[in-house]
Formats: C-alpha cells, sequence, structure tokens
C-alpha cells in the first residue's frame, strides 16, 4: 500500500509541475508580446496627423450634400409638412375671407385653388433647393483639389437629386397655373 500512495504522490507531484510550467510559459509570453508591440510602434507627432488630414478630405461633405438634394426632390415630389400646413391656413383663410353671397367660381377658388397653388409653390420651392444643392455638389470638384476624383456614389445620389428636383420643379409649375389637376369649372 505504501508503494501505491508514494506513485500516486509522484503523480500528482509531476502533474503539479507541468500545470507550473504551462503557467509559466503562458505568462512568459504574455509579458513578451506587449514589449514586442512597443517596438514596432512609432511616435507621430500632431503635425503630421493635421497634414495629413488636409492633403486627403473624405468627401463626407459632399456626401451628405448629395443626400440632402435627393432627399429635397423626393420631398418636392411627394409633398411636405409646411405644404400641406401652408395649403390648411389657405383653406381657412378662403373659408373666413369669402362672402356668403360670393359665386360658386370664386368660392372654389378660395377655398381650394389657393390653398392647391400654396402646396404647389412649397413643392417648388423644395425642387428648386435641391436642384441648387445637387448642382453645387456636382460642381464642387472644379473648385477643389485637382487630380481630386469624386466618388461614383455622390455623383450618381446628387445627380439623382438634380433630376428629382426638375421634375419636382416642373410639376410644381403645372400645378400652380392650373394645367395638372386643376379646378373644376364651376358652370
Amino acid at each position: 500500500m505504501a508503494t501505491n500512495a508514494v506513485d500516486e504522490t509522484k503523480a500528482t507531484e509531476a502533474t503539479t509541475e507541468k500545470a507550473v510550467d504551462t503557467t509559466e510559459s503562458d505568462e512568459a509570453t504574455r509579458t513578451e508580446a506587449p514589449a514586442k508591440a512597443e517596438v514596432v510602434e512609432t511616435e507621430v507627432t500632431e503635425t503630421e496627423v493635421a497634414e495629413t488630414k488636409e492633403e486627403a478630405p473624405t468627401g463626407t461633405g459632399q456626401g451628405a450634400a448629395a443626400v440632402v438634394s435627393a432627399a429635397l426632390g423626393l420631398v418636392s415630389l411627394t409633398g411636405s409638412w409646411v405644404g400641406t400646413i401652408a395649403a390648411a391656413r389657405q383653406n381657412l383663410v378662403g373659408q373666413l375671407e369669402t362672402a356668403q353671397n360670393a359665386g360658386v367660381a370664386q368660392q372654389i377658388q378660395a377655398v381650394y385653388g389657393d390653398a392647391w397653388q400654396a402646396t404647389a409653390l412649397w413643392g417648388g420651392l423644395f425642387a428648386v433647393v435641391a436642384l441648387v444643392v445637387g448642382v453645387v455638389t456636382l460642381a464642387r470638384p472644379a473648385f477643389g483639389t485637382p487630380g481630386r476624383v469624386q466618388a461614383t456614389w455622390i455623383k450618381s445620389v446628387a445627380w439623382a437629386g438634380v433630376s428629382l428636383g426638375v421634375i419636382g420643379l416642373f410639376l410644381a409649375v403645372l400645378k400652380y397655373t392650373g394645367i395638372l389637376l386643376g379646378l373644376p369649372s364651376a358652370s
């Protein structure tokens, strides 16, 4: 039995020594790795970082302007909260200012026609802003760093904004003049 206990004790000590050796080698690896990383790192001054940023603009502003142009063009087509409020206000003003004895054509124009024109006016305003922002975004590289190429997605989105602005402006003019969905005749 004593031999058995001695064998088990030696086996336990051997296992413990291996565990200690493994732990020591892991600790040595962990301490060596940061030392190697410190040697590889280089020191960069703040002026070098500032020069790098000045040399390579990211185009974030142009991308944002292109997205804004497309969004404004879409708003010019679908309508806006401001246009809806302006139309409701004009409708109310038309109801208040129209006399009871006014003709049907005059009442229709005051209550519905002016509101329709207010909506068209705001849609046209959004379309013009979309056009201006899109054209400025597309023209920006001509006034920027020579040789700097504008990203393709920025050009595409800016052209989409310009296209939506042109369509929105065309529809706004048609709505305002009564060519598109004009008021019904009162006769």
